[in-house]
């Protein structure tokens, strides 16, 4: 049986994916190979050996990305808040700048004993309510999209995570019967032209239905704050991710609805990402804003 040594496979595997033009080769042939070797990432490479079957599959990975396939749809594990989820075709994948959702509502609700009413529109991969949840362990909440085929990875994940008593999942649109100490939403915020000029393993793989909010990339927010507005409880606060450049559309849409904005919070680019807003005359806090820099969209 034929077997290969790391480095020579690693160095070919990552001179491929630099031809592809993808930013990180070196990392993305290595996250590759752990996979095909059914070891975790972390664990050194340098010593193993790679059997034949297990470099059919490395090549197979390889090609797949160098064609831009998103690296998480290959492995099929996309990590958000320290949580492992599982992505594949037809869900968007969680990006990093989303975990900001997740760190503001923990600094909103600082008693992590509250029985919590949680809602997430547009829950996707479930990956902001499994977060959230996890972290309240008398929480429960519904998570709602309009996707089948998102529902069926945000039930995984739910179960993965081990809440299916405590998360609901329904298909539907920007709604959701009950009221809510906290709300969650990352809807679609790009521009028709944002996402023609958006990289290939956006335009090819993931959903469109996932990014493109009309025209002027303010659509979905439109048709979902109302309905978060009339979803609140007094005292409770909408996390409300948005693109670059957008708070001051979103504001207006967020005080036409009848809320009011408590704070703007940077992610860790220091772009604007996340308004908060909660109920009029119900604010826990002054309102503030802590603007970031514009720079890119999602």
């Amino acid at each position: 049986m034929t077997r290969r040594g790391t480095g020579e496979v690693l160095a070919a595997a990552a001179m491929r994916l630099a031809e592809a033009e993808i930013d990180s080769p070196r990392l993305d042939a290595r996250l590759l190979l752990a996979h095909a070797l059914g070891v975790p990432a972390n664990v050194p490479l340098a010593t193993m050996s790679i059997r034949e079957e297990q470099f059919r599959a490395f090549d197979a990975f390889i090609t797949r990305r160098s064609a831009r396939e998103p690296l998480a749809y290959i492995t099929g594990i996309k990590e958000f808040f320290s949580l492992d989820f599982e992505v594949g075709p037809g869900v968007l994948i969680p990006r990093p700048e989303t975990e900001t959702l997740v760190e503001e509502a923990l600094r909103g609700f600082p008693d992590r004993e509250a029985a919590l009413e949680v809602l997430d529109l547009g829950t996707g991969s479930g990956c902001l309510i499994v977060a959230f949840l996890v972290q309240y362990h008398r929480a429960q909440g519904i998570g709602v999209d309009v996707s089948a085929e998102a529902l069926v990875w945000a039930t995984r994940n739910v179960a993965r995570h081990g809440l299916a008593r405590r998360c609901t999942l329904e298909r539907g649109d920007w709604n959701a019967g009950g009221a809510f100490d906290v709300a969650f939403t990352n809807p679609p915020y790009l521009t028709e032209d944002e996402f023609a000029r958006a990289p290939p393993e956006i335009g090819r793989y993931e959903p469109k239905s996932a990014f493109i909010a009309g025209k002027d990339g303010l659509a979905s927010y439109k048709a979902l704050i109302p309905k978060v507005a009339g979803a609140l409880k007094p005292g409770g606060l909408a996390f409300i991710e948005i693109g670059a450049g957008q708070i001051d559309a979103v504001a207006r849409i967020i005080e036409e609805s009848g809320l009011e904005l408590r704070r703007v919070a940077p992610d860790l680019a220091g772009i604007s990402r996340c308004l908060i807003a909660g109920r009029v005359g119900r604010s826990r806090s002054p309102p503030q804003k802590t603007v970031g820099k514009e720079l890119t969209t999602r």
